[in-house]
């Protein structure tokens, strides 16, 4: 697997990734390699960022909001996303590659990452058993609440005031409109 993500930033030999400059396990900043053409020391990050931003700038620009070639627009802006969907791409290949070496060099390190997310995904789902369960138990006590208010007027003989007062007690108030 390591043989596809090898020679995909320009300057790079093909083959399994380099490990990063600096101190051993700590990742470089995204550096470009030397001899790319890239320009005064950008990282991916910078040029994510930079062509984010020219995407932006293209969508709002008054050159294209004052234009009349509309053909023209659209191929300014579809170059303009065009880039910055391919540095993304280089950008996740990174970091596809940064995982691809911390699994070989470090493979309890993936586990221990792995059991990290099962246990908040399991926090979470135990969080919402017992936010329906509590829902359950609302509807179950509203529901015996109405099967207490049925039986108790069989209880109350028919006429009497008593059980005009006891119905007309369930009854919402009418709300005031301000």
């Amino acid at each position: 697997m390591a043989a596809p993500l090898g020679g995909m930033f320009s300057g790079q030999p093909p083959g399994p990734p380099q490990p990063p400059p600096g101190l051993p396990g700590q990742a470089s900043l995204l550096h470009a390699t030397p001899g790319a053409p890239r320009t005064s020391n950008n990282t991916l990050v910078d040029e994510l960022e930079s062509s984010f931003e020219a995407c932006f700038a293209s969508l709002v620009s008054q050159d294209y909001v004052n234009g009349t070639d509309q053909e023209e627009i659209r191929t300014g802006v579809d170059q303009c996303i065009q880039k910055f969907l391919d540095i993304a791409r280089q950008t996740e290949c990174f970091f596809l590659q940064k995982r691809l070496q911390l699994s070989v060099q470090k493979p309890e390190q993936v586990i221990k990452e792995d059991v990290s997310e099962l246990r908040n995904e399991l926090q979470r789902k135990d969080a919402l058993v017992q936010k329906h369960l509590t829902k359950l138990r609302h509807w179950q006590q509203v529901l015996e609440d109405l099967s207490v208010q049925h039986k108790k007027p069989a209880e109350i003989p028919q006429g009497s005031l008593a059980y005009l007062e006891q119905a007309s007690a369930n009854i919402p108030a009418p709300m005031k409109q301000t």
